[in-house]
């Protein structure tokens, strides 16, 4: 396929845009047949080991983690945000965490002047789906002075359901360090009195650009959704946070931040199975960037693949 600069998303980096504490790109590039797709890392941040299984024994838990060369207490969650350009239309998946200076969480929320420096300027992107509306999935569009950056015709997909949610969030069966549930409610909120005309929800599934579809899968929040790229008979899926790094081998551990987790873990069997029956690439917010790579079968659970890195 021979590639324009019309056609592709320029992840070269531009002379006085790279920040000079930005030891590495923090991006990784890859095409879905005529696909472009970008990976993004907003960053970091450290959580509780608890927070992967709080349904689990401590002991099985603590052995994974081991296993798995990971401290015992607390490590870092990856997030990644995907940047896809198809159809003419530039589509930025998941915005990242932003500021919350409360939660002291200095390493996230870097997307802003990471897109900056893939060249990527906030005034070129026409859609943004959100997987759901946790704050570190919405926060990037809260930072000062990105709104007026944005296009004013700018789309926002999101489930009714997501919506609706966050009208009167259920915190019931979470379980997450103090100051996140009231934080997540105040990021829902605001950002739905910030951007509620640029919202076009969804009921079950939306094709956003050609060969980009976002569905609603319901678990981790009501309204959680993934978003599936396809073109040339290749594929891959967003999971946003269906997916974290000990889901493979304990698909029925409760993440923290799940708010119907039993749900959740039904939804993400059903994602896992059907990937490992496609061979399709998966990608996921909170597993370590760049977060590529494909699911395989491994008895009752499964095995997580990464793909080697394509320089």
């Amino acid at each position: 396929m021979t590639m324009t600069q019309e056609t592709t998303l320029d992840y070269t980096p531009h002379a006085g845009r790279s920040k000079p504490d930005e030891l590495v790109p923090s991006r990784y590039a890859l095409q879905i047949g005529d696909i472009d797709v970008l990976v993004v890392s907003d960053g970091v941040l450290p959580l509780p080991t608890a927070m992967l299984g709080h349904n689990a024994d401590p002991a099985i838990r603590a052995t994974w983690l081991n296993d798995m060369f990971l401290p015992p207490d607390a490590f870092d969650w990856a997030l990644n945000v995907v940047v896809v350009r198809s159809g003419g239309r530039t589509i930025l998946i998941d915005a990242g965490l932003g500021l919350d200076p409360d939660l002291h969480l200095p390493r996230a929320g870097q997307l802003i002047k990471r897109l900056e420096a893939a060249g990527i300027d906030l005034g070129s992107v026409t859609d943004v789906v959100l997987t759901h509306m946790h704050m570190d999935h919405v926060g990037g569009l809260l930072v000062d002075g990105v709104k007026e950056r944005l296009r004013p015709d700018l789309r926002i997909h999101v489930a009714a359901a997501e919506v609706k949610f966050w009208e009167t969030p259920d915190f019931s069966h979470v379980s997450m360090p103090p100051g996140f549930p009231d934080a997540l409610r105040a990021t829902a909120k605001r950002f739905v009195a910030e951007y509620r005309s640029q919202l076009r929800t969804f009921d079950q599934e939306h094709e956003v650009a050609p060969g980009v579809v976002v569905t609603r899968t319901g678990g981790h929040t009501p309204g959680h959704s993934v978003v599936r790229v396809a073109s040339g008979g290749e594929g891959l899926t967003f999971a946003g946070d269906l997916v974290f790094a000990v889901g493979f081998e304990h698909p029925e551990w409760y993440n923290g931040f799940e708010h119907d987790p039993e749900e959740s873990a039904r939804v993400r069997v059903r994602l896992l199975r059907d990937l490992a029956a496609s061979g399709d690439l998966l990608v996921a917010t909170h597993l370590p960037f760049p977060s590529v790579g494909r699911v395989a079968a491994a008895g009752d659970t499964f095995r997580w693949v990464p793909v080697f890195w394509d320089y």
